[in-house]
């Protein structure tokens, strides 16, 4: 059998994918700032809002779960302040927020009160994400409010997230949604109908209809953010790829094609999930999500036994250790040359691990024989 032959019997072709995606029970739908904002003050567009809420009813008709990220508090509390920009700092970002967190909700709120439906509204910051008990209980929420037939708006809490602790934009906190639901379909909108090599609007632009892999990522230049929200394609392109490690497919289109997407799901551009295989919820935290609390560095040989051999992490292989971490938290592990080859979840503290370094398991004390990180907790990038 020759290449081109094994390649189609491993990997789905793009009528399949989107045919997968058209099909996707449980599927999570960003909306960007742009296709929820019109006129000079940016405000928050009704009309803009029934048409994507007529798409998403029509798609939950069909039998599918859908939960929406939903951009635009900050742009939404604009008009209500008074004021004719995005604010430069925090503390009016945070204000406008929370004025336009209330607008925003409203609006989804009086559009889906249109077909007798309730929506929730889940606001979350990086640390929600970050902690495994936290973003437990969020996923607890979010499933619990789709078994009692309530459409989820989440959205980063703007109004308490700092600098230093943020998503940084609603397309990453989208594929963390996606995967942290056991999403089957992760769908992006903007205000482009896809990806393309280059900017759009230069001539020689060329549409790029699917992407299996990051080599076909090759010599595309996407932009930043627009004017009224964080994104822009380069962060689009970053989560979609984020969610195709996890194993979620992910279409890429224009909140004008929402209905196509939505429906058949031949709009827009197609990323395959990474070797057609889902990452375990845990193992996606770890890389993805967790905040780490830690480093280890270890030598050549311990890197070969946790990437080629998927065996534990032992102390003799560990050269160095930093940061202040207890039994339970993250860390992340670097190989010789400064090369991060996963994360994992640590059995020990720094201070205890820091009298092990180095030592053979058999000349440890009884109780301090377990590998360092165990090969079911740790997760190779």
């Amino acid at each position: 059998m020759d290449n081109s032959e094994q390649q189609g019997l491993d990997t789905p072709g793009e009528e399949d994918m989107r045919a997968r995606l058209a099909s996707a029970k449980r599927v999570v739908v960003k909306i960007g700032s742009s296709s929820l904002t019109g006129g000079p003050d940016f405000s928050i567009n009704p009309r803009n809002i029934d048409r994507i809420v007529d798409a998403v009813h029509a798609r939950i008709a069909r039998g599918s779960d859908v939960i929406i990220v939903s951009s635009g508090s900050i742009a939404a509390g604009l008009a209500p302040l008074g004021l004719n920009a995005r604010p430069a700092d925090l503390a009016t970002k945070q204000a406008a927020a929370s004025v336009g967190q209330v607008h925003l909700a409203q609006e989804w709120g009086r559009s889906f009160a249109r077909y007798d439906t309730t929506v929730g509204q889940v606001l979350l910051t990086a640390s929600d994400t970050g902690q495994r008990d936290r973003a437990r209980n969020a996923q607890r929420t979010l499933n619990r409010l789709q078994q009692l037939g309530v459409v989820p708006i989440v959205n980063e809490n703007d109004t308490v997230a700092t600098t230093e602790m943020r998503f940084g934009d609603n397309d990453r906190l989208a594929a963390l949604v996606a995967h942290l639901i056991s999403a089957d379909a992760l769908v992006l909108l903007s205000d482009v109908d896809g990806l393309y090599d280059r900017n759009p609007a230069d001539p020689g632009a060329r549409f790029i209809p699917e992407i299996r892999d990051d080599h076909d990522l090759d010599g595309v230049v996407a932009g930043d953010s627009g004017v009224v929200g964080t994104g822009g394609m380069a962060s689009k392109v970053s989560a979609a790829r984020l969610a195709a490690c996890g194993g979620v497919p992910v279409l890429l289109a224009s909140a004008a094609d929402i209905s196509g997407a939505l429906s058949d799901a031949h709009v827009g551009t197609a990323f395959h999930p990474a070797n057609g295989r889902r990452l375990s919820a845990w193992k996606f935290w770890a890389l993805y999500a967790a905040e780490v609390a830690g480093t280890l560095r270890i030598d050549a040989g311990a890197v070969t036994a946790v990437t080629s051999g998927g065996r534990s992490l032992l102390p003799i292989g560990i050269q160095s250790c930093e940061g202040e971490f207890h039994p339970g938290d993250i860390v992340e592990i670097m190989g010789p040359d400064g090369q991060i080859i996963g994360r994992g979840e640590t059995n020990y503290s720094h201070g205890d691990l820091a009298n092990m370094l180095g030592r053979r398991t058999s000349d440890l004390p009884a109780d301090k024989r377990r590998p360092v990180v165990h090969a079911d907790y740790l997760s190779n990038m």
